[in-house]
């Protein structure tokens, strides 16, 4: 029998030869330096092997040796506040070892051993026990107590479980199953390419509140949803995704860069351990996981990258948290494929992108999802997928964009025009929408009022007659116009510049309740309707522009809710008094 060995490199793509009684997907270890890789392709004892590091230096004839595991990720209490490679490696680790340039072929554990967690064990000695069932829990942040799960797939009878200080390579226990006895610690491994199991998917029926009033009126994301935001460099696809993971109602944050540039991905590295949570005043690190991996890391990384961070996701999911992951960018990990697919000479698809790029994505978007996790007690938790699209010039239609929209049901359009305007979040409420919509009415008029869901309608309609005015304007020019079109069209500034706008720099506007986005939103909408009125009635717009409660319904996104919102609730009094007062001055 034969060494496996290899016979052809091509970039990231390796092919090797010997390995008989190797699986797909299995990981092997290439060259003297054990640079790591993994099966994609086998062909009776070939095998075609994606190398996740720089393969500079291999050559044909270097040792290829099969672990015989597929990719997997290591689960346990430490993942929060780390920052990892787009195999599992931290970061902080890898520098420590070899510097600022990563060292290839270097293996280290994804959590620290070292590290003693308190264990409070929930079950003993003698229970039945089943995949999923909580054993106990560790306080893994101030922010978030980790609960120690039964692997999936391993179930019988609990022959010890003890309490007290471990390290994540010590055993606490072991469980008496039909194939024998299994050790059981704070840890275990999962592969990244297998869905973990759940009960069962629920319906979407809560919105996930971002505080974005973008968002959260005009085009919200369910708890479990998947959102695509689509949008040329510069539009703010970037802050757009810090703000979500700011502000969104998670338990826990799992942000992959996957394929930015450089400096981008150093500015969230820098930028982001230094955040506050606003809802605890406690380090947003705490509740948080970081996956790195730049455009110009190797590109079979970028690929993996994605499938690590959903993995995480998953497991904090399966004890019952509400989880937001950010994808930025979708479109680099697209372009991985296409590198790779063109390297093992498939046949090409749209624009070079693989046959199966469809099949990718929506695998990819379809691990979101509100679900009933396996085990006992029963436990509900999420998975919110926000996947940022970078399409060339802006340019949706191009596949990736377009087979993300067929699995995502928001999409959040980026604008470039609004976004040179300074008119930020840049989402386009013309083209954007979202699915959700009907699935969360009913909790916007139970939680929120009655009228949420009118008041939106209405908002958009006049967003609508604003754009075909538009038209109009730019043939004949605004002052041909009706007042009655000058009205709609003042209502529609109001609504674009004092409630959609938002200053993510603004220690106010960057997050506004949904409370206070109902009282705001309402106010505008009640000023218009009384505009039109007062219009009716021979009152000029130029005159009614003119009015202080202007200023006033301009200030309202930047007024500190920690009163009330009885400022607010003021300001739309102070309106309708100073609409009375113009009517009688102008009336017989």
């Amino acid at each position: 029998m034969t060494e496996p060995v290899v016979t052809k490199v091509s970039g990231p793509v390796v092919i090797a030869e010997g390995l008989t009684g190797a699986r797909m997907f299995d990981v092997v270890r290439v060259g003297e330096l054990g640079l790591v890789g993994e099966i994609i392709r086998l062909v009776e004892g070939d095998a075609t092997v994606q190398v996740y590091e720089e393969t500079t230096g291999i050559r044909p004839g270097d040792k290829v040796e099969n672990t015989g595991q597929a990719l997997s990720v290591e689960l346990g209490p430490g993942l929060l506040k780390s920052i990892y490679d787009g195999v599992q490696r931290p970061l902080d680790v890898l520098k420590a070892a070899g510097g600022d340039f990563i060292a290839r072929g270097f293996v280290t554990s994804p959590l620290n051993e070292k590290v003693v967690w308190e264990f409070s064990a929930t079950k003993k000695a003698g229970d039945k026990v089943q995949g999923g069932d909580i054993l106990g829990t560790v306080q893994e942040t101030p922010l978030i107590q980790h609960k120690v799960l039964v692997p999936p797939g391993v179930g019988g009878t609990l022959k010890e479980l003890n309490s007290g200080k471990f390290t994540v390579r010590q055993t606490i226990g072991s469980v008496d199953t039909p194939k024998g006895n299994v050790p059981l610690g704070l840890s275990h491994k999962w592969q990244v390419r297998v869905p973990r199991p759940v009960s069962r998917k629920l319906p979407p029926r809560i919105p996930l509140i971002t505080g974005q009033r973008v968002i959260d009126t005009l085009f919200p994301l369910a708890k479990g949803g998947s959102a695509c935001i689509p949008g040329a460099f510069g539009t703010g696809k970037t802050v757009t995704q810090q703000q979500l993971a700011k502000w969104a109602e998670a338990d826990v944050v799992v942000y992959v860069g996957c394929g930015e540039r450089g400096n981008e991905m150093t500015e969230v590295l820098t930028e982001f351990p230094h955040l506050e949570d606003p809802k605890t005043k406690r380090p947003l690190m705490e509740r948080t996981i970081l996956i790195a991996n730049t455009s110009n890391m190797p590109v079979a990384a970028r690929e993996a990258s994605v499938y690590t961070g959903i993995t995480l996701a998953e497991y904090y999911r399966d004890m019952g948290l509400d989880v937001a992951l950010m994808a930025d960018s979708t479109s680099r990990w697209a372009e991985a494929l296409r590198e790779i697919s063109g390297r093992l000479e498939e046949m090409p698809g749209e624009e070079g992108y693989p046959a199966y790029l469809g099949r990718k994505v929506a695998e990819f978007y379809e691990r979101a999802g509100q679900v009933a996790t396996i085990g006992s007690p029963e436990r509900t938790g999420s998975i919110s997928v926000i996947g940022a699209v970078s399409p060339a010039g802006g340019d949706t239609s191009e596949p990736v964009s377009q087979n993300t929209l067929r699995a995502t049901r928001v999409f959040w359009a980026l604008d470039f025009g609004l976004a040179s305007r300074r008119h930020y979040p840049a989402i386009d409420w013309l083209t954007s929408y979202s699915l959700y919509t009907d699935d969360l009415a009913s909790w916007y008029g139970e939680k929120v009022a009655k009228d949420w869901i009118d008041l939106r309608k209405e908002a958009l309609e006049i967003l609508d007659k604003e754009a075909a005015l538009k038209e109009i304007v730019q043939l004949v020019g605004a002052d041909a116009l009706p007042e009655k079109e000058k009205a709609i069209l003042d209502t529609a500034r109001m609504i674009r510049e004092d409630y959609l706008q938002q200053s993510a720099y603004d220690d106010i506007d960057t997050y506004a309740s949904i409370a206070k986005q109902y009282r705001m939103l309402k106010t505008i909408l009640d000023f218009g309707r009384k505009e039109l009125d007062a219009v009716s009635k021979g009152v000029q717009v130029a005159k009614i522009s003119q009015l202080p409660a202007r200023v006033s319904i301009a200030r309202m996104k930047t007024m500190s809710e920690k009163g009330g919102l009885g400022p607010i609730e003021s300001v739309s009094k102070d309106a309708t008094t100073q609409l009375a007062q113009l009517i009688k001055e102008v009336s017989p």
